[in-house]
């Protein structure tokens, strides 16, 4: 006998609703989830695009949970799906037309951390680069080139993420 080993399957984690008032509360559960989560990204974005990124940084722990209450109620509404969308079909359209503003206004919060990651990179970059020019000799080879530099020349750059 090939005794195959079954792939165990973990029970879900995910309360479906049952009724049209719990299918309501989860509905307004992601709704003051999301709400909540988009208040304090658009606070982060103000603050990063002003240029103060350890009062940004403060958010963290609070983009944290609400980012796990978001993801619990997002898999119990997904767990619900086949019950809402029979018994509450408005209901799940209105759902997901809120989500994709919700999605839109995150692509405007990652836009910003892309950008000041791109420029902090540009100035760590050119600050290494001016340093290295810096401690690079001027010499020139025998046919008038410029020599170029070996790697005891270069000097490493140390830089602190902490803030």
């Amino acid at each position: 006998m090939n005794a195959q080993a079954q792939p165990k399957q973990t029970p879900s984690t995910y309360v479906a609703a049952a009724t049209a008032e719990e299918a309501r509360k989860l509905a307004d559960e992601l709704m003051d989830v999301m709400s909540a989560l988009l208040g304090v990204i658009e606070r982060e974005t103000e603050l990063v695009r002003a240029g103060q990124l350890h009062q940004a940084m403060a958010f963290g722990n609070q983009k944290s949970e609400l980012s796990r209450r978001y993801v619990t109620t997002v898999g119990n509404l997904k767990a619900s799906q086949k019950f809402m969308s029979r018994s509450a079909p408005d209901l799940l359209k209105t759902l997901h037309r809120h989500h994709d503003t919700f999605r839109a206004m995150l692509q405007v919060n990652l836009t910003v951390l892309a950008t000041a990651h791109a420029v902090s990179e540009n100035v760590v970059r050119g600050v290494n680069a001016e340093m290295q020019r810096r401690n690079i000799p001027n010499t020139y080879t025998a046919q008038g080139r410029r020599t170029a530099p070996g790697p005891r020349h270069t000097t490493p750059l140390s830089v602190s993420r902490s803030l």
